[in-house]
Parts: C-alpha cells; sequence; structure tokens
C-alpha cells in the first residue's frame, strides 16, 4: 500500500515504527500498527474531487451521509479509502474510473482502518468480534464442517437430493448446486465470510458483504462498518445499544433483549435521548449518562479504564458455547477480566452490590453446567449401546441436547449476566429443566426398551 498512501492528497503521513507497541502478527499483516506521528493536511486532491462528484450524482444518500459525519470534517475522502494498488486481489474499476491508474475496492476491511486507527485496530483483532467470529462458520473443523453441513445440506435442502453429503473439503466455492439463502442472509452477515473472487475481481458465491469478523482476499481480516456505519461514522452511533441489536439478539442470544428489559435499558429508554452521546473517547463518563449501554460495560473508558475495542477485555466467564468455562488463551483473561468489569460496576455501585450481582454469575454457570453434565452423560451411555440415531437432527434426545445448550442454556446465563429477570427464569432456567426432564424420559425409555422410540414427543423446533 505504500504507493496508494502516497497518493492520498489529503493526508501526510510521518510513519515513525516504535518497536514493542505492535504485536508482530499485527505489524506484519497491518505494517502501519504502532506508527506513532500522524500529521493532518487540510484539501482534497483532483483525484479525490472526482469521487465526490460522480458519486454525489450517482449515490447522493452515500454522499450526504459522509459528508455530515466526522471522515469529511476531517478531510478523509471516498478515494482514501477505497483506493488500493492495481495488484491487489480485490482491485476493480468503477465506471468512472475506466482507462485510468486507479483501482479501487468497494471492500474496505480493517487494514485500511489502520492506517489512522492503529491502536483501535490491533485491540480488535485481539478481540472476539475478529477471527473469532467467523471461525464458527468458516472454519471446516469438527464445529465448523458441521455448521457448513446446517447450512447447506439441512437449511438449504440439499438433503433432498444429496442425502449422503461428505462434509470433506466443504466450501462455499465448490458446492454450487446448494441453496446459500440462509447463509448468506443470516449467519454470515453476522458471523463474517471467506470472501471468494471472480476473475473479474467482484466477489462470488453471495460471500460478500459480511459481518464483522468477514476475512478477505488480501488477506485482511474484520469490519469495522459493522459498528460504525457507513458513510456518517457516527460516534453516537456506535455507543447506542442499537448498534449491537442487529447481531446480539434472538432466541439463541436475546442480548438486546435483556438490555432493554433491564434496569439499565429502563433508563435508557426513559432518559437516552437527553444524553450526551458525542463525547471524545475517553470522556465519556458517568454524568452524559445515567446508566450504561452495551458500550459502556465492554468498550469504553469509564473512571480509570480506557477505551477498548477488544470486547473480550472485561469478560470472565465463556457464557456461550455448550460448557461454561473462564476465559483464557484467543478468548481472553477470565481472572483479569472479571476485575475489570468490576471496575466497570464501581462507577455506579457499591462493592456489596456487585459482589452480589458477580456470585449470583457463578451460581448461575455452576446450575447450567450441571445440567449440561448431566446431559453429556446421558448421551454417552445412548451412544455407547448404540441408541442415538446418526441424523441428530432427526433424534429427539440430540435434538433437545442442542436447544438445553444454545437457547434455554444462554438465554439463563446471559439473562443472570445482564440483569435480564424475565430472560434468566422463564426463558432461562424455567426452560432448561424442562428441557432436560424431556431428555431424561427419551433416555429412560430407550434404556428399559433398547431401542429408539418410533415417535419422538419433540414435536417442535424447540422451546420459545
Amino acid at each position: 500500500m505504500k504507493n496508494s498512501i502516497g497518493k492520498i492528497g489529503i493526508i501526510g503521513l510521518i510513519l515513525l515504527l516504535t518497536a514493542g507497541i505492535a504485536s508482530s502478527f499485527a505489524q506484519s499483516q497491518y505494517p502501519n500498527l504502532g506508527q506513532k506521528e500522524l500529521v493532518i493536511k487540510r484539501g482534497f486532491t483532483q483525484d479525490a474531487l472526482n469521487c465526490i462528484e460522480c458519486h454525489a450524482k450517482k449515490m447522493p444518500g452515500t454522499v450526504e451521509a459522509w459528508k455530515s459525519g466526522s471522515m469529511a470534517h476531517a478531510g478523509v475522502s471516498c478515494y482514501d479509502c477505497h483506493v488500493v494498488e492495481r495488484t491487489s486481489p480485490m482491485a476493480n474499476q468503477c465506471e468512472g474510473l475506466k482507462g485510468t491508474d486507479t483501482y479501487i475496492s468497494p471492500m474496505v476491511s480493517s487494514k485500511t482502518c489502520s492506517r489512522c486507527h492503529p491502536g483501535e485496530v490491533e485491540q480488535f483483532l485481539k478481540s472476539g468480534h475478529a477471527k473469532l467470529a467467523s471461525k464458527a462458520v468458516m472454519d471446516v473443523s469438527k464445529i465448523g464442517g458441521k455448521l457448513i453441513k446446517l447450512q447447506y445440506h439441512y437449511e438449504g435442502m440439499g438433503f433432498i437430493d444429496n442425502p449422503d453429503m461428505k462434509l470433506d473439503g466443504l466450501t462455499p466455492k465448490n458446492m454450487p448446486a446448494y441453496n446459500r439463502a440462509s447463509r448468506a442472509s443470516g449467519c454470515q452477515m453476522c458471523h463474517g465470510t471467506q470472501v471468494e473472487m471472480g476473475p473479474d475481481n467482484k466477489p462470488l458465491y453471495e460471500t460478500w458483504p459480511g459481518g464483522v469478523g468477514t476475512r478477505y482476499p488480501d488477506g485482511s481480516v474484520g469490519t469495522c462498518t459493522v459498528c460504525h456505519t457507513r458513510h456518517k461514522f457516527d460516534i453516537a452511533e456506535a455507543r447506542k445499544p442499537e448498534a449491537c441489536a442487529s447481531c446480539h439478539l434472538g432466541p439463541d442470544h436475546p442480548d438486546i433483549e435483556i438490555y432493554i428489559s433491564s434496569k439499565h435499558g429502563q433508563q435508557f429508554l426513559t432518559h437516552g435521548e437527553d444524553w450526551k452521546w458525542d463525547s471524545a473517547p475517553d470522556t465519556w463518563e458517568p454524568g452524559d449518562y445515567t446508566a450504561p449501554t452495551c458500550a459502556v460495560c465492554h468498550m469504553s473508558g469509564i473512571g480509570e479504564l480506557s477505551t477498548t475495542h477488544n470486547i473480550n477485555e472485561r469478560l470472565k466467564w465463556d457464557l456461550m458455547h455448550k460448557k461454561s468455562v473462564i476465559r483464557s488463551g484467543e478468548r481472553g483473561d477470565g481472572e483479569k477480566g472479571d476485575k475489570l468489569m468490576r471496575k466497570v460496576c464501581a462507577n455506579c455501585h457499591g462493592s456489596t452490590h456487585t459482589q452480589v450481582q458477580r456470585t449470583t454469575l457463578d451460581n448461575s454457570v455452576a446450575l447450567y453446567n450441571k445440567y449440561w453434565d448431566g446431559a453429556v452423560k446421558m448421551k454417552k451411555e445412548l451412544s455407547e449401546k448404540g441408541l442415538l440415531k446418526k441424523d441428530a437432527w432427526r433424534d429427539g434426545f440430540q435434538e433437545l441436547m442442542y436447544y438445553l445448550w444454545h437457547h434455554t442454556g444462554r438465554r439463563a446465563r446471559q439473562g443472570t449476566a445482564m440483569n435480564g429477570p424475565d430472560y434468566a427464569h422463564w426463558h432461562g432456567f424455567f426452560q432448561v429443566f424442562q428441557v432436560y426432564q424431556d431428555m431424561e424420559e427419551i433416555y429412560n425409555y430407550r434404556l428399559k426398551y433398547n431401542k429408539i422410540e418410533e415417535l419422538s414427543h419433540v414435536m417442535s423446533s424447540g422451546p420459545l
């Protein structure tokens, strides 16, 4: 990108590499991470002005959003974010660029954002919003392979034409016969996708656009505009809970519903219109608001804590997976995360109140884990006796076990963590025990008669 950076008319970059600021991985993928000085020069080049003039006619909504946002006020143009090297695997030319030496891409990854926001991108790359987000739907591993089969073979109705579909080597590219609607409209819009390009350097197989963990052909990862929506990039927009609601909702992780029904959410709904949303980073503190949003607890500078784009930093437990464990490794440092989250709480609550909340969460995790361990024990015994169907989605026991974890169990844990009583109880542990007892009935029947029931009493797609 050296030549591209040199062509940017409104930004002159004086890059002083300082050792130890950026990780070696981040530096290799994003060479400008860790740079210390950024010199801004006002004004637009002729190339930038040409882009603005053309797009103002053809895409006036986009240009108007840009004009009213912080990027335009800082002198950052369409050209600065979208221009790429001719050799880039994403290089293309719109109608206005045909016959010129300028190449652009509609795809803007965190790598581009790192030119001006190296610290934020470095934090982001360490978070669950980067590679971890897309891992679940992209990696053809034990987990990823099952999800790919779910998206194409089951939800895409591939089972009608190919009931014996194999998992080995599955990618969107080598499955042209399958309908991708479920994956393209749902899974990848939150998790992300591996963008695949055709000979004209345009995306193929509905692999773009994608969500926060999207992986691009140039090796970069992450879509910052999932939260900082184009093209206004309004900081207030990213701080409001609606920014998180596009993905963190629904029967499996109803985080926005939990928040809105909590006391924090009640304050937001009642007084949020009067809060000050546009304070500078690390100056947005209690007083600007009277209750936290998702951003306050998980990302924003508050008290002695600085702003972070690593949403794992303040988390203790992994509340998403089949069994909750204290976070470690690539998922964060749970023991440290607990201390950091307590510091968030301390800005508005006393230590006794905070301790009760954290203890209740620990106890909820222990309760759910006990249910899950019991389910695993029953499944193991049924498997050893040959009393499980090969197709888990046609097996009442295995279907219920999925909902025990993926829906009711998540709601119970996350409802507790974010103070949503109805989700912790009626949508959570009340349904957890119902599902578990239904699993026990199936388990007892199969052991008693040494056969799989002919008609399962699991008559729906799971608890609501």
